[in-house]
């Protein structure tokens, strides 16, 4: 299982100029923000890998966050189709390049995706603007048991908040963190893009072998866009909540694909949008 410890990500020191009571110079750290390539190699696919992503990241946990874009993508389905990830790229650039190598002769078909794949730290969907494309190749979550205390809801934010180590330092990462249903945190991951930080944390399960997450929780610390309510989807994760507001879309394809969305969950209160049947509260609907 990922370490629940959280990320390995990079920090970078900077000199800034304080204003308060007086003016002073001082140094402070910020998350740093990079590009990562991802490259598709396959043996029966010539000697030349495939460029598919180009993503701006928080460097760290970077073979997940490869795993995980190509699980959640639907380009790949099971850990066994990938031989191998590592670093490759001119010297200067090795570390901002993964060449993901597939097994065999696997070889995806890339070319129905209507999505572009130039993605930023903001924007993860770039273009795929219909819930119809989320249903190649991703079902339903089904109804089953799988239920949730409202006061576990309310103790989400505040584990979440408690355990996002290097947030503690630069106050600039977004965090997903995956908990079970006693809102015990099993695994979290920080980036400085909402997408990025849940394809690294589902990409490691991925690789694992852990996959689906049938009886989990997925913990937003800011908004929740249609991006992540598919990955969601995908990784088979029931319920997910956000600090912040969910988008229309975002409760549009939670609803359709089963999940249960909670939004402004913080201060003892959150909204319910979709599905409440998987949330035990004493409140009457």
């Amino acid at each position: 299982m990922p370490n629940p410890l959280g990320a390995q990500v990079d920090l970078k020191s900077v000199s800034v100029i304080k204003v308060d009571d007086a003016v002073t110079e001082a140094s402070d750290l910020v998350a740093r923000e990079e590009p990562l390539e991802i490259r598709l190699w396959s043996n029966t696919d010539g000697a030349t890998p495939k460029s598919i992503s180009i993503t701006m990241r928080t460097p760290g946990d970077d073979f997940e966050l490869a795993a995980g874009f190509l699980f959640t993508e639907n380009i790949i389905q099971h850990p066994s189709q990938i031989a191998g990830i590592r670093f490759c790229g001119k010297e200067g650039d090795e570390k901002n390049i993964v060449k993901v190598e597939l097994a065999g002769d696997f070889l995806p078909d890339i070319s129905r995706l209507e999505r572009n794949f130039y993605t930023t730290s903001s924007c993860g969907v770039c273009g795929k603007t219909s819930i119809d494309a989320l249903s190649v190749g991703a079902c339903k979550i089904s109804p089953d048991e799988f239920k949730v205390d409202s006061d576990t809801v309310h103790s989400l934010p505040d584990t979440l908040r408690m355990r996002q180590n290097v947030f503690e330092f630069t106050g600039g990462l977004h965090a997903a963190g995956l908990f079970d249903a006693d809102g015990t945190l099993l695994t979290i991951r920080e980036d400085v893009g909402r997408h990025n930080a849940v394809d690294k944390l589902i990409g490691g399960f991925f690789l694992a072998g852990k996959t689906p997450l049938s009886r989990s929780i997925l913990a937003l610390s800011g908004r929740a866009s249609f991006e992540l309510i598919q990955k969601a989807v995908v990784a088979g994760i029931p319920v997910v909540t956000a600090v912040g507001a969910p988008s229309s879309l975002a409760i549009e394809a939670a609803a359709e694909f089963g999940v249960t969305l909670l939004g402004f969950v913080r201060d003892q209160r959150f909204n319910i949008y979709t599905h409440p049947e998987r949330i035990n509260t004493s409140v009457k609907r």
